[in-house]
C-alpha cells in the first residue's frame, strides 16, 4: 500500500512537471547496476515459479493417489494378503502413504519368510517405516526452502537497487546543477522499480512457502498415522499367528 502511494505520488509529480513515464525509456536510462539487480530479481522469480509449479503438481498427485491407495491397501490387509498389498503400493508410486507403507510391508514380509534375518520383525518394520518417512519428507520438502531464501532476500536485493537509484539521482543533481524533478526522475524511477520488483518477487514466495510448509506438515501427520496403524496390524497378525501355532 505504501509502495503504491509512492508510485502514484511520483506519477502525479511527473504530470505536474510535464515529464512522461515510459517503462522502455526508464529501462534504457537505468544504470548497469540497477539493470543487474532487476535481472537478478527476475531470475529469482522464475526459479520460485518453477518450484511452485513442481511442488503443486507433486502434492496434488500425492493427495489424489493416497486417497485411492488407502482403501485399496486396507482391503488387502484385512484379507491378510501382504503380497497383494505390496503390489497395490507399487502401483501408486506418487503417493506419500504408499512409499511409507510398502517399506514396512516389505520388511515385515522379509522377516516372516526368513528366520535367518536378525532382529525382531515388529521393531525392524518400525525402523523401516521411520526411514521411509524421513526419505519421503525430504522428497516433499525439496525446493521449498529456496522459496524461503528468495522471500527473505528479494526485498534486500530490491533495496540494494533502491540505494543505487538514489545515488544516481544525487549524481544527476550534481551533474546538471539543478534540483528540479527532471534532474532526479531517472534515479527515483530506478529506486521505485527495483523496490517494486523485489516485493513482487518476495511476497508470492513467502506465501507459497507457508502454504507448502502446512501441506508438508499434514503429509507428515498422515504418514505417521499410517505407520502407527500398520504397526498395530503387524502386532495383531503376529499374535494371531502365535495363537494358531499353540
Amino acid at each position: 500500500m505504501i509502495l503504491q502511494l509512492q508510485v502514484w505520488a511520483f506519477w502525479l509529480l511527473q504530470e505536474q512537471e510535464g515529464i512522461s513515464f515510459d517503462p522502455r525509456s526508464v529501462w534504457s536510462n537505468m544504470g548497469v547496476m540497477a539493470k543487474c539487480v532487476v535481472i537478478c530479481l527476475f531470475i529469482m522469480s522464475a526459479w520460485s515459479i518453477g518450484v511452485m509449479i513442481d511442488r503443486l503438481i507433486a502434492y496434488n498427485a500425492a493427495r489424489k493417489q493416497s486417497r485411492a491407495f488407502a482403501p485399496a491397501v486396507a482391503g488387502a490387509l484385512r484379507e491378510g494378503k501382504l503380497d497383494e498389498a505390496i503390489k497395490i503400493a507399487d502401483r501408486f508410486n506418487k503417493s506419500h502413504l504408499a512409499k511409507v507403507v510398502v517399506a514396512g510391508l516389505q520388511e515385515f514380509k522379509a522377516h516372516q519368510m526368513s528366520s535367518e534375518i536378525p532382529g525382531e520383525d515388529i521393531e525392524a518394520s518400525r525402523r523401516a517405516l521411520e526411514r521411509a518417512e524421513a526419505i519421503v519428507h525430504a522428497e516433499l520438502k525439496r525446493g521449498v526452502s529456496s522459496l524461503a531464501t528468495i522471500g527473505s532476500t528479494a526485498p534486500f536485493v530490491g533495496l540494494f537497487g533502491t540505494v543505487v537509484g538514489i545515488m544516481n539521482a544525487f549524481k544527476s543533481i550534481s551533474t546538471s546543477k539543478s534540483t528540479g524533478l527532471g534532474a532526479v526522475a531517472g534515479g527515483i524511477s530506478e529506486a521505485l522499480i527495483t523496490t517494486a520488483v523485489g516485493l513482487f518477487v518476495a511476497i508470492p514466495a513467502v506465501w507459497m512457502f507457508n502454504y507448502f510448509t502446512n501441506r508438508i506438515e499434514a503429509f507428515d501427520v498422515e504418514m505417521g498415522n499410517s505407520s502407527s496403524e500398520l504397526i498395530d496390524y503387524f502386532l495383531k497378525r503376529t499374535q494371531k499367528t502365535a495363537g494358531a501355532v499353540r
